[in-house]
């Protein structure tokens, strides 16, 4: 590629950044004005869910919904995120938290959503890792982009519910670039 072309790449991908924050800062106040919560409208039905004792434990049964678990109980609580990463978990994914007597806890996956894989570019707003694919952004996880040694603008695949609304995208891997 010639010096020329190069900068004319640069000066696209300047454009397109710029767009796309023009354009976030207009649905931004689209949605303030018109009192609309896109992040309500994701759903998690949590009545399918169980908790129960043993005479040693505690379980709890939890759905994934990326930052957060939602848990049997209504509650919300913080996920670990290197557990969330290295297991690759997904929106929906159903979880099984045992909370022994000492308060050791075992997370284990029990039933994991369809899913599908695609492949995408790892951008980066402000502080937050995404990938953006299809007009929609999906947040990926800090603890994957560092595990995975990811930078912005490597292609990842990436793991996302199949036929669901979502989020969140796990990352699967990073695609190696060519030499």
């Amino acid at each position: 590629m010639t010096k020329k072309k190069i900068k004319a790449i640069r000066d696209f991908i300047i454009s397109a950044e710029s767009s796309i924050k023009n354009a976030k800062k207009i649905l931004k106040d689209l949605l303030e004005e018109n009192n609309i919560d896109l992040n309500s409208e994701i759903k998690l039905d949590t009545k399918w869910l169980n908790s129960y004792n043993s005479w040693d434990s505690k379980i709890i049964e939890w759905v994934f919904s990326w930052e957060e678990m939602l848990w049997s109980d209504k509650n919300k609580y913080p996920v670990p995120v290197n557990y969330a990463s290295k297991s690759k978990l997904v929106q929906w994914d159903k979880l099984k938290l045992t909370i022994l007597n000492n308060w050791k806890m075992l997370y284990k996956q029990i039933a994991p959503i369809e899913r599908e894989i695609k492949v995408w570019l790892l951008t980066q707003d402000k502080w937050k890792y995404q990938v953006i694919a299809e007009w929609v952004h999906y947040s990926v996880l800090t603890a994957a982009v560092t595990h995975f040694k990811a930078e912005i603008w490597d292609s990842i695949s990436v793991i996302v519910p199949k036929g669901k609304e979502a989020t969140f995208a796990a990352i699967e891997a990073v695609i190696p670039k060519e030499q």
